[in-house]
C-alpha cells in the first residue's frame, strides 16, 4: 500500500523520512494531488542505473538497425571466446 501524505506533514519532517525505506517511497500530496516523491537513495540509484542502462541498450539498437547485427560468432571471436 503506497504510503501517501500531504505536504503540510513536511513540518515534522523527520517524522515523514522515518517513514521511507528502499523499496517503500512516501509520496507527497499538494492540494489533493500527488506532487512529490521522496525515495530511499538506494532506490534512487537504482532508477538511475536502470535509466542509463535503458538508454545504451537503445543506442545499442540503433546501432544495430542503421549498421546491422553481428551474428553469435561475431561476437563471440570479438570477444575471444569462439572455441576453434
Amino acid at each position: 500500500m503506497p504510503n501517501i501524505k500531504p505536504i503540510s506533514d513536511l513540518r515534522n519532517y523527520t517524522e515523514v523520512l522515518q517513514d521511507v525505506s528502499v523499496g517503500a517511497p512516501v509520496f507527497l500530496t499538494k492540494n489533493g494531488r500527488g506532487k512529490y516523491a521522496i525515495l530511499d537513495i538506494h532506490d534512487y540509484d537504482r532508477i538511475q542505473a536502470t535509466i542509463q542502462l535503458m538508454n545504451e541498450l537503445a543506442k545499442g539498437r540503433k546501432s544495430g538497425e542503421e549498421k546491422g547485427w553481428l551474428t553469435l560468432e561475431e561476437v563471440e571471436r570479438e570477444l575471444g571466446v569462439l572455441d576453434e
